[in-house]
């Protein structure tokens, strides 16, 4: 049984006990199901959850056990973590509704009856004492014979008890059905004496009819090699003979139709469950699940020489994904034979730690602007923290802000640490080095004002990183005006290096743009496999080969892959703590400074009124504010809370400032709809660029008030100062000293000022499709607020003194998988 199958009374009852224990609640709930990754739920989800406090009637419990119900997670499963956590109330309660709930423990089975035998359908369940059944043939209940009992006995001396049968169980008022179970009648060829017919077993007794099924070859469970064959065999008895389908993860697999599936070379896509659907015209079953895990290929590399006198040192993959070192002096062929034959090891990788830094730039100020960054560095956002990535998103940067930005993102790197960098924008490239473009980059750009891509690999490579993922979302026409040959740092040979061009050299990029949202082609195919747990290389291959069945794309873009890794690395490996030292935590703060936002306010005013202020987080470099009135004197009939004066340095559009939704206040990710509707209303501003601060933020509230017996509004005003918010900590305006990259080992645990409970700030997402050049003009560009989205995402907010819980905004996907028509994509042509 599943969550999804409680009664609402069980599922209120659990919910306020997860709601009102602080010790062990609905997020240690969360923490302890994430144990099984189809149950972790991601921070977006988790703040959807939080809001519902926002509601009279709302309960994050209950919106947590529903996310768990849409799951269908198991109630053991449930059970077990309850008991994880301690949570001893709810255990009890769950127990014993449990243990008085009736659950069918057997249910009838499909069964072939033949002239004069004898079917018995079964069903059993578990429950209070003293369960009553009643078996019914389509509509009709069996009142007579075995009707009434668990087992149903039929005599068949036709066809007349051929039908669909199902058995109700009851309790008082409680009550279950069972499956459904087809008993069919076959005329048999030879004499007919009495005969127990069970589905799933041989009845050859009876030589012209049909029997029952038995499978008497199993496929089994195989550790092989890339590139190596992989056989599966199944072999079943029947009457009539039986046909055979394979499966491989629940999928079928097409032309493979035979008792014996084999595949001559095997890759990582070939990993997985498999198992076989053997049926004949009255039968069908499945197979045991034969589990193929897939190592790497081991290579001996020799110096030249006999291989009779030959020395050499190899490694293979050992338990603990340790490598274990096997030497040879042997002057024989037979021990090198024997090491080559040695069964391969499946080898399971592990990060020390994953860091994302997703740049989308857009609002560009001599070139074509673009639409999709936003929307896509904010879905591949909430797809790589579902992955434990700790991301940095960050919008329209210029040419220091973008240096500044990835020194940062290098000082996070560390010996094997997962490194992903993800830009989307203008681009180009040029002698096989790759540019992305600032926004503040002149006309007639060169390599001069740009950050050449290969540049910062080689300093990523300096870290010793375990595995370099670099995503490139930009055109990659050739640029005319730039003729320098730049001379990146060598690369070393670290056999860990992925490439993922949206699209092929000297060719350009596009995006979808759209009335309700605009995103780039490579993220909208990307997004679909990014989280799949295969190796970077096999994920990004199956995006392209997505790509190119696509109408629209074909022939226009195609993704290129350039990739040395020689090991089965995924971005869905694991974090091992075994692997984290000092640095680790030190990391952990480095990080935490670009995330932190100002704690929520409550201000009390001298007329008597209540003012919170909250703070919620789009990007690393983008924040909300909403003003929200908590408590106003009776004679004051009407009230609302303005922020006004701001801090110069950062961008607010004064037009869309203290906005009673998050949309009209240009905040592209939220729709009302996804809102709970809070009881008070608020007040919604949009704060930009917050890496340009040079100081601490401050502003006035400014409250406007009028009461009962007035008709003039009073005004009153209070000025706020919220420190440095968000990545504006950075100071990412002010330029880095040369050795601020040199060595990982630089970060301490004492070099940074974080309080003590600091929350995840950045919601970006990834990709689009840009050239690196636009003419402009030659398109309508969009601006960012123009935009809405289907589905809406709410940032994160930070903890109110006025609140117990926190409250946090939702982020989730938006471009829906839709058709797309060539007409939707806009072409930014070079010149």
């Amino acid at each position: 049984m599943t969550v999804g199958s409680l009664s609402e009374q069980v599922v209120d009852r659990l919910s306020q006990m997860l709601d009102n224990n602080t010790s062990c609640g609905w997020r240690h709930l969360a923490d302890a199901v994430a144990e099984q990754p189809q149950f972790r739920c991601s921070e977006s989800e988790l703040t959807s959850c939080s809001l519902q406090v926002l509601s009279t009637a709302g309960s994050p419990g209950r919106a947590l056990l529903a996310r768990l119900a849409d799951r269908s997670c198991p109630l053991d499963f449930l059970l077990h973590c309850l008991r994880k956590m301690d949570h001893q109330e709810a255990v009890r309660y769950l127990t014993t509704t449990l243990a008085e709930r009736l659950q069918i423990t057997v249910q009838p089975q499909n069964q072939q009856a033949t002239a004069g035998g004898m079917v018995v359908l079964t069903c059993r369940a578990s429950g209070p004492p003293g369960l009553g059944y009643q078996w019914f043939r389509g509509k009709d209940e069996i009142l007579d014979g075995t009707g009434n009992t668990p087992e149903l006995v039929l005599r068949p001396s036709a066809s007349a008890h051929q039908g669909h049968y199902i058995c109700r169980v009851h309790h008082g008022g409680d009550f279950t059905f069972s499956q459904w179970a087809h008993v069919g009648f076959v005329q048999a060829a030879g004499p007919s004496p009495e005969n127990l017919v069970i589905s799933g077993c041989s009845s050859s007794v009876f030589p012209g009819s049909a029997s029952g099924l038995r499978i008497i070859l199993q496929p089994l469970s195989q550790a092989v090699s890339e590139g190596d064959s992989l056989v599966l065999e199944c072999s079943a008895e029947a009457n009539p003979p039986v046909q055979y389908e394979w499966y491989h993860n629940a999928v079928a697999m097409a032309g493979h139709e035979t008792r014996v599936l084999k595949i001559p070379c095997v890759t990582t896509a070939h990993r997985g469950q498999y198992k076989c659907r053997i049926f004949n015209l009255y039968h069908e079953a499945y197979s045991d699940t034969a589990t193929i895990t897939i190592g790497e290929k081991q290579f001996i590399d020799k110096c030249p020489g006999s291989i009779n006198d030959a020395s050499w040192v190899g490694t293979y993959p050992g338990p603990d994904s340790q490598e274990v070192e096997w030497s040879s002096y042997d002057p024989g062929l037979h021990q090198l034979q024997e090491m080559v034959n040695t069964p391969p090891l499946v080898k399971h990788f592990y990060a020390a730690d994953k860091v994302a830094l997703l740049i989308g730039n857009m609002n560009y100020l001599y070139h074509t602007r673009l639409c999709a960054p936003i929307a896509d560095v904010h879905e591949l956002t909430n797809l790589l923290r579902q992955m434990d990535f700790k991301v940095v998103s960050l919008l329209d940067l210029n040419w220091q802000e973008m240096h500044s930005a990835v020194t940062e993102f290098l000082l996070l790197l560390d010996k094997g640490v997962y490194g992903l960098l993800y830009f989307a924008g203008h681009g180009y490239e040029n002698y096989g080095n790759s540019f992305m473009v600032p926004i503040d980059a002149p006309s007639s750009y060169t390599s001069e004002h740009c950050l050449c891509v290969q540049n910062i690999l080689t300093r990523m490579q300096e870290k010793e990183t375990g595995l370099n993922v670099l995503l490139l979302d930009m055109c990659r026409k050739r640029n005319l005006y730039d003729d320098v040959i730049v001379q990146p740092g060598l690369l070393k040979v670290t056999a860990n290096i992925v490439f993922g061009y949206a699209t092929c050299a000297d060719a350009e990029a596009y995006e979808v743009k759209r009335e309700d949202v605009s995103n780039g082609i490579f993220i909208s195919f990307l997004k679909r496999r990014v989280c799949e747990d295969e190796k970077v290389t096999v994920v990004l291959d199956r995006v392209a080969e997505d790509m190119g069945r696509c109408e629209i794309t074909r022939g226009r873009q195609a993704l290129e892959l350039r990739s040395n890794l020689s090991e089965r690395r995924s971005l869905t490996d694991q974090i091992q703590t075994a692997l984290c030292s000092a640095s680790h935590s030190a990391r952990n703060l480095q990080w935490a400074v670009a995330n932190v936002l100002p704690k929520s306010l409550c201000l009390r005013f001298d007329c008597g009124v209540k003012v919170q202020l909250g703070f919620a987080a789009e990007f690393s470099n983008i924040m909300v504010i909403y003003s929200r009135i908590l408590e106003k004197p009776e004679e004051i009939v009407s009230c609302c809370a303005q922020l006004t004066d701001f801090t110069e340095d950062v961008d607010i559009d004064v037009k869309k400032s203290n906005q009673e939704t998050l949309l009209e206040a240009g905040s592209l990710l939220l729709v009302r709809e996804t809102l709970p509707s809070p009881e008070v209303p608020s007040l919604y501003t949009r704060i930009r660029c917050l890496q340009r601060l040079k100081r601490d933020l401050t502003f006035t509230i400014c409250l406007h008030y009028t009461y009962s017996n007035m008709d003039d509004e009073v005004q009153e005003r209070q000025p706020v100062t919220v420190g440095k918010p968000l990545v504006s900590k950075l100071n990412l305006h002010e330029p880095r000293p040369p050795q601020a990259h040199s060595d990982s080992s630089s970060i301490s645990l004492d070099s940074f000022n974080v309080p003590e409970s600091f929350y995840c700030a950045s919601f970006g997402s990834a990709s689009s499709a840009r050239s690196h050049h636009a003419q402009s003009g030659q398109i309508s560009s969009r601006n960012e607020s123009t935009t809405s989205f289907r589905s809406a995402n709410i940032p994160e907010e930070t903890d109110s003194t006025c609140f117990d819980a926190h409250q946090r905004v939702v982020a989730s996907k938006s471009l829906n998988d839709t058709k797309y028509k060539f007409s939707d994509m806009y072409n930014f042509h070079s010149y």
